[in-house]
């Protein structure tokens, strides 16, 4: 599948970028991430998946679901330890109920039962909000704005550093803010783009770019790298 195609006064390090991004889409197709019946369903997947594996979201939210509590309403009506209950396949249950918890709190308090009016301010200021609630970190909350909001800011998680840092593409020390902001500034204002391609680094993290590098058939094999370099 051909993905977009952009090169009117691209740098370097965007067209390496946009190079890369070919080659993982060739090799894994589109993603279609984050899955999700709805912004809600993606912000509460975005806590839950802290420390697991969608599969075992998947089971909590299928819980959540099937107990008929998948709105602002009624997780804000839920008892912390029924949540608790519901939530139990995603591990670390008790802390992710109170922090999802806090989360609906939020939503509910500034507008009700309207997700998607809570996720319709500016970037800034969404981001802000999000930060400011106990429990949501930077990576939790870009997903919220990326996937449920669809605004464009960029998720970096493990699997975005270690394949960076292996391709030369950014420095050990380099933190959070800075690699989003390198992604951001050389890559195409495209909330699908983004969107893709960091479902894309995460296809190749879970299959080739893992603590101990596994680079034999990875897409971005081509692409110079030192697979010794560290991990985060």
């Amino acid at each position: 599948m051909a993905g977009p195609q952009y090169s009117l006064g691209m740098s370097v390090t965007s067209k390496t970028f946009l190079d890369m991004y070919q080659a993982m889409l060739a090799r894994f197709g589109h993603q279609g991430w984050w899955p999700g019946d709805g912004a809600l369903e993606i912000c509460v997947g975005a806590i839950l998946t802290q420390n697991t594996n969608w599969t075992n979201v998947q089971r909590a939210i299928a819980n959540l679901k099937g107990a008929a509590i998948m709105s602002v309403n009624a997780l804000h009506a839920a008892g912390r330890e029924k949540l608790a209950e519901l939530i139990r396949p995603a591990g670390y249950y008790n802390v992710k109920a109170a922090r999802l918890l806090h989360f609906i709190a939020a939503v509910h308090e500034r507008n009700g039962d309207d997700i998607e009016a809570f996720l319709s301010r500016p970037i800034d200021a969404l981001r802000e909000e999000l930060l400011s609630i106990s429990g949501i970190g930077r990576e939790t909350a870009d997903s919220m704005i990326l996937y449920a909001a669809g605004k464009p800011t960029f998720v970096v998680d493990t699997y975005t550093y270690r394949i960076l840092l292996r391709h030369r593409l950014i420095a050990p020390e380099d933190d959070y803010e800075t690699i989003k902001e390198l992604m951001e500034s050389h890559l195409p204002l495209d909330v699908e783009l983004w969107k893709d391609y960091h479902a894309q680094l995460v296809a190749v993290g879970k299959h080739f770019c893992r603590p101990a590098a596994r680079c034999p058939g990875c897409p971005l094999e081509g692409f110079p790298h030192d697979p010794t370099s560290g991990d985060w």
